[in-house]
């Protein structure tokens, strides 16, 4: 059955959150394609969104999100996710993934992209502070 590494990053604060993922739980994500949005419930995070960026395989070969499918397939490449050229007009063939995550991915990146919204408690009046208690203060 699959089994996941899922990183979810937080853009806001710049800090990451592994989970795991097996067998049940790992369902809901078979089938997704790189840049849809989930809800956060699927990795613990109730109330979030969630959209997932990426991810590697197995064998370390990462999802590339112009690549259709779930195989692994080799495309020239001239720059983007898996090859960076040392040169300009470099171009190479590299091994990849397609952007469907299937039983052979074994992490997956994600990024928080709605947070729950906070409801705000009505401000209660301060005690022995304000401007009454400045005006008793003046008066004495």
């Amino acid at each position: 059955m699959a089994k996941f590494k899922i990183i979810v990053a937080d853009p806001e604060t710049g800090k990451s959150k592994t989970v795991e993922l097996e067998e049940t739980r790992a369902v809901p994500l078979i089938g997704r394609k790189i840049g849809e949005t989930i809800d956060g419930s699927v990795v613990g995070l109730s109330g979030h969104k969630v959209r997932i960026t990426g991810g590697s395989d197995k064998d370390g070969f990462p999802m590339r999100p112009d690549v259709h499918g779930g195989v692994r397939r080799n495309i020239l490449l001239s720059g983007g996710v898996g090859f960076k050229p040392k040169t300009k007009g470099q171009r190479r063939r590299k091994t990849l993934r397609g952007n469907v995550i299937t039983d052979e991915v074994v992490q997956i990146n994600m990024k928080i992209v709605e947070k729950p919204k906070r409801v705000k408690k009505a401000e209660k009046p301060s005690e022995g502070g304000g401007e009454a208690a400045e005006k008793t203060a003046e008066a004495a």
